[in-house]
């Protein structure tokens, strides 16, 4: 079976605030759980090891157990509140955050 694992950069505004970003992404967290089908959150500095990725020092990840679960997250008024807040946080507004929704195989 299927998952959706949700892969979020962050290409952050010089000026952003760490504590606003540390707040952000605890509040995102915190959503696991109370939308059917998310099932975790991790987050934390990207170290580019490959030199491909410079302009965005940290990321997140979650995983749905479905797209109908991806669906609900991205449509949760809690989730688009937070969201506004990141949004905040990158150069560019939302052209500072890049996603990738990878279809991969479930976790056992």
């Amino acid at each position: 079976m299927a998952m959706i694992r949700h892969v979020v950069m962050l290409r952050l505004r010089d000026d952003h605030d760490p504590a606003e970003l540390a707040a952000v992404l605890d509040a995102l967290g915190k959503l696991v759980g109370k939308i059917e089908g998310f099932l975790c959150f991790a987050h934390g500095p990207n170290i580019d090891a490959e030199g491909k990725s410079p302009g965005y020092p940290h990321g997140f990840l979650c995983d749905f157990v479905d797209r109908a679960a991806l669906d609900r997250y991205a449509d949760d008024p809690r989730h688009r509140a937070i969201g506004v807040r990141l949004v905040d946080l990158c150069k560019g507004g939302p052209e500072g955050i890049m996603v990738y929704d990878l279809v991969t195989e479930s976790i056992p």
